[in-house]
C-alpha cells in the first residue's frame, strides 16, 4: 500500500497541475493542509519534501510554499495500458472507454501489448520501472496460473504507481483493484437460462490459461449442482492461447473437432468462453450437419459482433449500463487523487438470439 506522503504529494502534484504550472502558485500553509487532509504535519512535510526533490516546489522562509514553474515532466501525465491482445474484438471498446476518461482528466496513454505471454509482461513491467509513469491499467498474462512476475508488480506498488487490474487479478496480489465481468454470475446466468429451455445435458468449452474461464465453468456447474442435473467432466472441454492462436489462424479441423466431441455425445446445448470460439463453433456444427439450435443450442459472452456476423446470430450476455474500460479508468484516477480505487464485478444482461 502507497503511503501517506506519496499519497498527499500525489493530490498536491494534480493540485499544482491545474493552478499553478505557470509558477508562483501558493500553496496553504503546512497546518492548513494538515487540517484539509487530516494528516500529521510530518505526513505533510514529508509530502512537500518529494515535490521539491522533484524541483516542483520550494519553500520560501517567512513566505510559504511554492510552485517553482517548472514543467512537470510528461510522465506524471502518461497513464500504461498493458493489454493481452491488440487485434482482440474487447479491446478496442475498452482503450476507447478509458481513453476518455483519461483524456477528460488531461491523461494521455501508453499502449502494450504481453500476447498473453508472461515473459513479454516482464519486459514491459522492466520497462516502466526504469521509465515511471502516472499509473497503469493492466490485463495480466495468463491470470490463472501462478505468475513470475509478482516481484515486478510489488516494486512498482512500492515505487507509488497506482495499479488497477482488468478482467482478472493474480491472487498473489492481495488489495489491488481489478474491473472485471462477474464470471461467476455469468456462467450460472446462462446454464440458468438453457435449464429453463429444457435443456438437461450441458456441455462447455472454456480458456483455461486466463481466470476468466475456471470462474465462467464454476457458475455453469454450481447452476447444474443447484438444478440436480449430472456434472459431466466429459462435456467440459479446454483450450488455452496458443490453441486460440491455431484457431484463429489455421481453423485447425482436428482442434475443432475435439472441442466438439462433447457435443457429439448426449449434449443438447453447449456453453461458449466468449462468442469468438461460439462463432467457430456454430460455423463448424452447421458444416457437419448439426443444425443450431434445433439439435444443439449454443450461448456464450461478449455479445460482440461474432455473436451477429453469422448466418445463425448468438446469444450471447453483455454489459448494457457499465462500460469495463470506464470504470477502471476511474478507478486508477481515484487513486491518483488519493481516494483509493475498489474493485468492481460488473454484471451482465442477456441478449436473446436464434442460436437458443
Amino acid at each position: 500500500m502507497a503511503s501517506k506522503y506519496s499519497i498527499l504529494a500525489g493530490i498536491l502534484r494534480e493540485e499544482l497541475l491545474r493552478g499553478g504550472i505557470s509558477g508562483g502558485y501558493k500553496f496553504p500553509t503546512e497546518a492548513e493542509l494538515a487540517r484539509r487532509y487530516r494528516m500529521s504535519r510530518p505526513t505533510v512535510r514529508h509530502a512537500i519534501q518529494l515535490l521539491a526533490e522533484a524541483g516542483l516546489v520550494a519553500t520560501r522562509q517567512g513566505s510559504g510554499i511554492y510552485g517553482t514553474g517548472k514543467p512537470v515532466d510528461i510522465v506524471f501525465r502518461q497513464v500504461a495500458v498493458i493489454t493481452s491482445f491488440l487485434d482482440d474484438y474487447i479491446f478496442p471498446t475498452v482503450l476507447h472507454d478509458a481513453q476518455t476518461v483519461f483524456a477528460q482528466e488531461g491523461y494521455s496513454t501508453l499502449v502494450f501489448s504481453t500476447e498473453n505471454e508472461v515473459m513479454r509482461e516482464r519486459e514491459i513491467l522492466c520497462k516502466l520501472l526504469l521509465e515511471p509513469v502516472r499509473g497503469i491499467l493492466v490485463e495480466g498474462a495468463k491470470t490463472a496460473l501462478p505468475s513470475p512476475n509478482i516481484d515486478l508488480y510489488e516494486k512498482l506498488r512500492q515505487a507509488d504507481i497506482p495499479i488497477v487490474f482488468l478482467h482478472g487479478a493474480y491472487a498473489e496480489l492481495a488489495g489491488v483493484p481489478c474491473v472485471s465481468d462477474d464470471n461467476y454470475g455469468g456462467g450460472y446466468q446462462l446454464a440458468r437460462y438453457l435449464i429453463g429451455k429444457g435443456h438437461k445435458n450441458i456441455a462447455g468449452i472454456f480458456k483455461s490459461d486466463d481466470i476468466q474461464g475456471p470462474q465462467r465453468y464454476h457458475g455453469v456447474v454450481c447452476a447444474l449442482r443447484d438444478a440436480g442435473l449430472p456434472i459431466r467432466d466429459d462435456s467440459f472441454r479446454w483450450y488455452d492461447t496458443h490453441d486460440r492462436t491455431v484457431l484463429l489462424d489455421q481453423r485447425d479441423p482436428q482442434l475443432l473437432r475435439h472441442l466438439l466431441e462433447p457435443q457429439a455425445s448426449a449434449s443438447t446445448a453447449v456453453i461458449c468462453y466468449n462468442d469468438e470460439i461460439a462463432h467457430l463453433l456454430v460455423q463448424a456444427l452447421l458444416s457437419m450437419k448439426i443444425r443450431v439450435p434445433q439439435d444443439m443450442a449454443v450461448v456464450s459472452f461478449d455479445n460482440s459482433y461474432y455473436s451477429q456476423i453469422g448466418s445463425t446470430p448468438i446469444t450471447s450476455l453483455c454489459h448494457r449500463n457499465n462500460k469495463m474500460g470506464h470504470v477502471a479508468a476511474e478507478q486508477l484516477i481515484h487513486m491518483f487523487q488519493g481516494l483509493g480505487g475498489s474493485s468492481h464485478a460488473l454484471g451482465w444482461e442477456l441478449i436473446e438470439r436464434s442460436s437458443s
